[in-house]
């Protein structure tokens, strides 16, 4: 695996990851409170939103910056790594089966994106948050049931390997796990591998997702 990026250079993206939490803490409550009945509305995700001062993302627009590269192995057994998907835009995201409705949350906000994109291939990285609860079988279910089976890859490894992984992405972690509370993000890759734009629970929908994801594909 290769080594985390220094961590000056990567500022600009913790400081705006941290700037999200604070938001985070507020519009979470209200994602969550919606959970039990579906995704929430598209007011209630993005009342908190912050302006991106970007010409047209609707996510938070990053300082554009090569992602950290990383090989892990997903659901079918294989070792994947970030450099597979150069030349494609690529959605990335750090969750676990057992998180519970905020999982299921993000995970149904990506899946609709993939829906409003009409079926257009866009690969979908999910980081595991918590490789102790990476049963094969508890996976597959959980993709199964965001209907996610078959479009996105679950990647795991050992806490050695995905700790560098979540501190290069400036996911808070608690020992062997992710604090998902404080940390629930989804980037977008462009083609390059850069990372381009970041979502806070109270910025993704799928409308936002998938404009964003166009406008990256569209060069």
């Amino acid at each position: 695996m290769s080594r985390p990026r220094n961590t000056a250079r990567h500022r600009p993206h913790d400081r705006r990851a941290r700037g999200l939490a604070s938001a985070l803490a507020l519009a979470l409550a209200t994602a969550l409170a919606g959970c039990s009945s579906g995704s929430p509305s598209h007011a209630a995700a993005t009342a908190a939103a912050p302006a991106t001062g970007d010409a047209g993302f609707d996510g938070a627009a990053l300082p554009p910056g090569p992602a950290h590269e990383f090989t892990l192995t997903d659901q079918y057994g294989r070792r994947v790594s970030l450099r597979d998907f150069r030349g494609r835009v690529a959605v990335l995201t750090f969750l676990s089966p057992t998180c519970g409705r905020l999982c299921v949350l993000i995970a149904q906000q990506i899946r609709g994106a993939l829906d409003e994109l009409g079926g257009k291939p866009v690969p979908v990285l999910i980081v595991s948050a918590d490789p102790a609860a990476d049963d094969p079988a508890r996976v597959r279910r959980f993709l199964a049931s965001v209907s996610l089976t078959g479009r996105a890859l679950y990647l795991s490894g050992s806490p050695a390997e995905l700790a560098p992984v979540w501190k290069a992405y400036g996911i808070t972690a608690h020992g062997d796990a992710v604090q998902l509370e404080s940390s629930a993000t989804v980037i977008l890759l462009d083609g390059r591998g850069r990372e381009r734009v970041l979502y806070g629970v109270e910025q993704l929908t799928p409308e936002a997702l998938a404009h964003d994801i166009g406008r990256l594909q569209a060069g």
